[in-house]
């Protein structure tokens, strides 16, 4: 039996409100959700009548359109389907369907043979099993790889008739980069899927390149009524991804010969699957094959090559070798440095105990050197270093390099603060020291017995203090030294011939007078604290320590933290204080 568009309509107006469980439904409220989708989709201002929606209601009811639908009324007022999984869309296909079905895949199985169709190939095979299915109540024979949760598969429709149609677009857009959304003018030419991941490309204005857009990070989309459309005048779409893995395209950049050696075992997989159009081989034998690409150099293509693991190995060009040996030495940096629980607790039972501890490769080589980096960056273009006033040190780092935090900050370092100190510390104090190779600066056996206030906090005296660059120094009680830990990122390999520093364990518990403070450097043997690279250096304030002159030609780069838990008393604060965000990793994540 025919049925009309507006009827259709009211199905599944109706279908989509009982399938809502949020919400009672009366006959009013459907009749008032059926009258206004009519209105949106058909313009029709008139409404429908309460004999119009019940006699829908009893042909959904009925099996006239195959729906059966489980539609019952509770408490003699509110509509509600009795199965809260069933919608009139979940429906079988009827036998007359699967005739029609049947016959359409059987007219596209005659161009199977076609060059031009055959794109169609995979479609027909999808639509075949999809009928053969339905027809024999039978498990699937075929499964095609999909990824129907990706976000923004909503949009490929939308965007496919824009495109059609040559209409102009406002998106709402969010980079992996971008701190937050931007709202645009597009002007859209060409759907691409890549490993089932959707893009889209094309212009904002004229004079401005093309974008390529995925659309798992397009927040909205919405006409722009009366706006004229730019035509496609960039690309060629046949030829534009031809020299290119993916779809990140480096317009006007000649793709480049590249060399891969992949072994026996998974040779066969690259030869009867090349990796591009252009593979060709170049040399066989019975430890593997040497093949040949030419392709533009982009993230697919590395992607590629590391999906491979220790399969593969890239020969040429040199600058492509390089990152793809920088990026598997870091990944095995990620395992060298994994932390657990198991280590964290005993560590921190150890600094409790001795005062002082030492965890090494708590970050990977490739976050020191990006820290190293924005450091000499930074340094030079400070004012204390321009003006000579403080050559080794920044202090209150974060604030003069915000940059710098997240690095800092690593998943390890906060594994550490969070499950060995307690989500109740913060930090209270940020140094970088840079000790220079040769230099003359040592320190000698001390204990750290002040903390730092701001200089506005004329109360400091409350306590007695002393003057000390951009803060004041003050002694507290010894509480506030006792809950108190400093954490020390060496950026160096640190021994004793470039300044390590040299710690005498258990001597924290109290505050030592100097005749004290002798009598024990000199009966004691002190440890000296030899680091990596990547490594932390834990201790507690009142620990006896010191350190050398530098002997050698290395330099020994130190960042220096110091945390606590309790808040000062009467009118002093912190001069540093600055809560630890804990989810800061996740937030990250979440902004990219």
């Amino acid at each position: 039996m025919p049925v009309n568009r507006n009827a259709l309509i009211r199905y599944r107006t109706i279908d989509q409100c009982l399938q809502n469980r949020y919400r009672l439904w009366t006959l009013e409220d459907l009749i008032e959700a059926c009258s206004e989708a009519l209105y949106e989709y058909e313009g029709i201002e008139k409404g429908v009548s309460r004999r119009t929606v019940q006699m829908d209601i009893q042909m959904m009811r009925s099996d006239k359109l195959g729906y059966n639908a489980p539609i019952v009324v509770q408490e003699r007022k509110y509509y509600t389907y009795t199965d809260p999984n069933y919608s009139i869309t979940n429906i079988p296909l009827t036998e007359q369907d699967l005739f029609k079905l049947n016959e359409v895949v059987e007219i596209l199985k005659q161009f199977k043979g076609f060059s031009h169709f055959r794109e169609l190939q995979g479609m027909v095979q999808k639509l075949e099993d999809k009928v053969n299915t339905a027809r024999t109540q039978q498990a699937p024979i075929i499964d095609f790889e999909k990824n129907e949760n990706l976000k923004g598969l909503e949009h490929v429709d939308f965007l496919y008739r824009a495109i059609m149609e040559k209409k102009v677009l406002a998106i709402t857009y969010r980079s992996f980069k971008a701190h937050k959304a931007a709202t645009f003018h597009f002007h859209p030419y060409f759907l691409k899927e890549y490993r089932n991941r959707w893009f889209v490309l094309g212009i904002r204005s004229p004079d401005q390149t093309l974008l390529t857009l995925a659309l798992d990070r397009v927040q909205a989309i919405e006409e722009r009524i009366g706006e004229e459309y730019i035509p496609n005048r960039h690309i060629n779409i046949r030829t534009h991804f031809q020299d290119v893995l993916g779809v990140t395209v480096n317009i006007g950049e000649e793709p480049k010969e590249v060399k891969l050696f992949i072994d026996y075992r998974n040779a066969p997989y690259v030869l009867t699957k090349p990796l591009h159009p252009s593979q060709k081989l170049l040399e066989q034998s019975a430890h593997g094959i040497t093949i040949s690409l030419r392709v533009q150099h982009n993230f697919e293509l590395e992607r590629e090559i590391l999906g491979f693991g220790d399969s593969i190995q890239v020969l040429e060009p040199p600058e492509l070798k390089r990152r793809v040996k920088v990026k598997l030495q870091n990944a095995l940096d990620q395992y060298a440095s994994e932390l657990t629980m198991g280590d964290v607790q005993p560590f921190i039972r150890q600094v409790q105990k001795t005062g002082t501890a030492i965890l090494e490769d708590i970050y990977i080589q490739a976050e020191i050197a990006r820290i190293l980096s924005i450091l000499e960056r930074n340094k030079k273009s400070n004012a204390r270093f321009r003006q000579g006033k403080d050559l080794f040190a920044i202090r209150q780092l974060f604030k003069e390099i915000p940059s710098l935090k997240p690095l800092v900050f690593n998943r390890n370092l906060m594994s550490v603060l969070q499950n060995g100190l307690g989500e109740k510390y913060f930090l209270t104090k940020a140094l970088y020291f840079d000790k220079p190779p040769q230099s003359n600066w040592f320190v000698s056996w001390h204990q750290d017995l002040s903390i730092a206030v701001p200089e506005k906090m004329e109360m400091a005296g409350f306590y007695g203090w002393t003057q000390k660059a951009d803060s004041i120094g003050v002694c507290p009680p010894l509480r506030f030294l006792k809950s108190a830990y400093t954490v020390r990122v060496h950026l160096d390999d640190t021994d004793f011939y470039n300044g390590a520093l040299k710690v005498i364990p258990g001597s924290h518990t109290q505050i030592h007078d100097r005749a004290q403070l002798q009598a024990i450097t000199q009966s004691e043997e002190p440890k000296v604290c030899q680091l990596s690279r990547g490594s932390i250096h834990v201790m507690k304030p009142l620990l006896l320590h010191a350190s050398a002159k530098n002997q050698k030609d290395q330099a020994r780069r130190v960042i220096h933290l110091e945390f606590n838990c309790l808040d000062l008393p009467g009118p002093l604060e912190w001069a540093e204080r600055e809560e630890l965000d804990w989810s800061h990793a996740f937030k990250e994540i979440e902004n990219n």
